[in-house]
């Protein structure tokens, strides 16, 4: 009898397992679809000729075959010196500020080091309360980087969230292979650069993607800190979404509207895809160190 109860408790916790299971699928293909069908839309719409957008004949598939909209885009005055100077903003910026935090997120793993707990208090505190733009604006001035690209990479090298992440990942790894390195003479440096940094490359690209998505996406900071022929793409994209608005606005409900609506689809894709396309490679790693920063503290 007590087989058979056993058999039979085994047989329903498989049957919730498998209603939990078919339960969780679901909400994840609706997640899905959520976020893809929207997605498929704009690439429809960004193909699409104006005659459809104009009729609403569009749907998840592109009515009119066109790149008019990608060919407006490509063709705006600066186009390809904006895309060169994200590109310089987001490897430059992200390994700068992957430099920068690494060196400050290590010694804060060492509970040992005098100083520690004070510095954790301050990084804590500078992720509630900071001086605001105008001050930033000023001491960013004083310091004579407005008009330089040096504006978008040093006052974003470090992140309070992301340095987290690095000193919780630190903590995580074993102090028995750091003694171990320090009886056979390697110095602190040393055993970061060969033994830290090897076993760290989840925690890495985790932040590695967080902050190449944010210089990527940012364009306020280059309105503010930078010359025109500076400027990054997301910004120069903006300025071709405000144009091509005003000139729906002022075209009505006709041709030049739907055009303004196949623009601004071109722009989200163009903005979009490239800084997308970096997930698949880095998706293994990123859930990984995101675990990592969220199970330690």
């Amino acid at each position: 009898m007590t087989t058979i109860a056993a058999a039979s408790q085994k047989n329903h916790i498989r049957e919730r397992s498998l209603v939990l299971d078919i339960v969780i699928y679901l909400v994840m293909l609706f997640a899905l679809i959520v976020c893809v069908v929207p997605f498929l839309y704009i690439i429809a719409m960004s193909f699409s000729s104006s005659e459809a957008i104009l009729n609403n004949k569009v749907s998840l598939w592109p009515v009119g075959f066109t790149l008019e909209a990608y060919q407006q885009i490509v063709e705006y005055p600066n186009f390809f010196i904006a895309y060169g100077n994200t590109l310089i903003y987001t490897f430059c910026g992200t390994l700068f500020a992957l430099t920068m935090m690494v060196l400050f997120a290590y010694p804060l793993s060492k509970n040992f080091l005098r100083g520690q707990s004070f510095l954790m208090k301050l990084v804590v505190f500078s992720m509630f309360f900071s001086g605001g733009l105008i001050p930033n604006y000023l001491l960013i001035s004083s310091l004579g980087l407005t008009g330089t690209r040096f504006a978008m990479l040093i006052p974003f090298a470090i992140n309070q969230f992301n340095l987290i992440i690095l000193i919780n990942f630190f903590k995580s790894l074993p102090g028995e292979i750091e003694e171990a390195a320090l009886i056979d003479g390697l110095n602190w440096f040393g055993i970061l650069i060969k033994i830290v940094l090897p076993l760290s490359g989840a925690a890495l690209a985790t932040v590695g993607l967080y902050t190449a998505v944010f210089f990527w996406n940012d364009w306020f900071y280059g309105l503010i800190y930078l010359n025109s022929s500076q400027y990054p793409v997301m910004l120069l994209l903006r300025n071709i979404v405000n144009g091509t608005t005003m000139v729906g606005d002022a075209g009505g409900v006709g041709e030049k509207a739907s055009v303004a609506i196949a623009v601004k689809s071109a722009v989200i894709i163009t903005s979009t895809l490239p800084i997308i396309l970096l997930y698949p490679f880095l998706q293994k790693y990123f859930v990984k160190g995101m675990t990592v920063g969220a199970v330690k503290g």
